[in-house]
Formats: structure tokens, C-alpha cells, sequence
């Protein structure tokens, strides 16, 4: 999740691009050669930078596959705090994540690619979930804020957030095993208005709600 280009400065930008990169090659070599293959000196190699600049994103190669850094938590957190205050809690997460999968569905090939190298490397998997526990952390803290409550007495803004990040998961599995459904922000959306329903189970027959993305 990412600010629109036009509100972020030069330095702002060439950071963003950076991380991509450095990603993007991460994800990319492992998936060729191995994850036991690669080293960190191949990833900033591949993605032209040096091992200092590499560090300076990431802590090792598995966070780089991996991980979800601070500055992505931190612009996820800044976009529901930046949400109209009066939106519910499903409302606003409904708008970042959909926006999200704009982004995602960019990268689709990243995806795919990302999901066989976790799945060939189960050492991976304890540092994915330590990831993405913090980050769901974070989610939690600033829904909490928006609703008034302290999330270690009451459960509401757990709740609300892990449904939210399964309707996030749950879609970019189904879209990534079927892209020729429907388009990733569609099948988002559409997952978010049967939570906000209570979800309640379509008729017999009915076909899958369809809502086309506004431009």
C-alpha cells in the first residue's frame, strides 16, 4: 500500500522503487535457483544496488521474500487513520485494502512466484507469520483508536481486523487460482460487502456479487 506518486516527494519515490526492486529480485532468484542458492550479494546485484543499500531496507534475504517492513505497516496504518472519522471500521478497511489489491494485482507473477518459494521452503514460514503478525498488530492499534477502545481489554478491533485480512487473503488466493473470474479489487470488494452483511450465505443459485471498481 502505497501513497498515489503525485503526493510523494523525490526521495519518497526513489525509496519506494528501491524496495520493489530489491523484492522483486528477491522473490525472483529464489524462485530460479533455490532459496539456499541466493545470497543477499545476488540480490543487490540483481536489482543493481549495493549489500549496504540491501541492509538498508531489509534485515536478510527471508525478510526480503518474506517480510512486510515498517514502512509499509506505517503507510497501511497512515491510510486508515486518514480515513473519514466517522467511517466504520469495516468501511475504512474495506477502502485500504481494496486499494491495496490494485497493487497487487499489478504484480501477479510476484505473487505466484512468492507463494512457491514459501511453500518449497517451510523455514520461511515462522518468519511470514511473525511478519505478518506484525503488521495485523498494527491494524489492530489503529482501529482501536478510531473506535475509542483499548484493544487489550476488548476483542472488537481483533476481530474486525483478522476478518478483514482474511477477505485480503482469501481473494488474492482465489484470484491468483482464477484470474479469469473477475479482477482482484472486484472480488475484494465484493467479499467486503458480505462481511458488512453479516454474511449472510447467497440463495441457492444466486450468482456471486459483482461490483465494478469506480475509476
Amino acid at each position: 500500500m502505497t501513497a498515489a506518486p503525485a503526493e510523494l516527494g523525490l526521495r519518497e519515490r526513489k525509496k519506494i522503487k528501491t524496495r520493489r526492486m530489491l523484492r522483486d529480485a528477491a522473490v525472483r532468484l529464489a524462485d530460479e535457483r533455490g532459496y539456499d542458492a541466493v545470497t543477499v550479494d545476488d540480490i543487490a546485484e540483481a536489482a543493481e544496488v549495493s549489500t549496504r543499500t540491501f541492509f538498508n531496507y531489509f534485515t536478510s534475504k527471508e525478510d526480503a521474500i518474506v517480510g512486510i517492513d515498517q514502512e509499509e505497516i506505517q503507510e497501511t496504518v497512515s491510510a486508515l487513520a486518514n480515513r473519514p472519522p466517522d467511517e466504520s471500521p469495516v468501511a475504512a478497511l474495506r477502502a485500504v485494502m481494496v486499494a491495496q489489491s490494485i497493487d497487487t494485482a499489478l504484480h501477479r507473477d510476484q505473487l505466484q512466484a512468492k507463494i512457491r518459494v514459501i511453500r518449497a521452503n517451510p523455514v520461511l514460514i515462522g518468519a511470514f507469520h511473525a511478519s505478518w503478525s506484525r503488521y495485523e498488530a498494527a491494524l489492530v492499534d489503529i482501529v482501536a483508536q478510531r473506535c475509542g477502545l483499548d484493544s487489550d481489554m476488548d476483542a472488537y478491533p481483533s476481530v474486525v481486523v483478522s476478518a478483514a485480512l482474511a477477505v485480503s487473503r482469501t481473494m488474492s488466493l482465489r484470484w491468483r487460482d482464477h484470474p479469469g473470474d473477475s479482477s482482484l479489487p472486484d472480488l475484494v470488494s465484493a467479499a467486503f460487502d458480505n462481511l458488512a452483511a453479516g454474511l449472510t450465505p447467497p440463495a441457492a443459485g444466486e450468482p456471486p456479487p459483482r461490483r465494478a471498481f469506480p475509476s
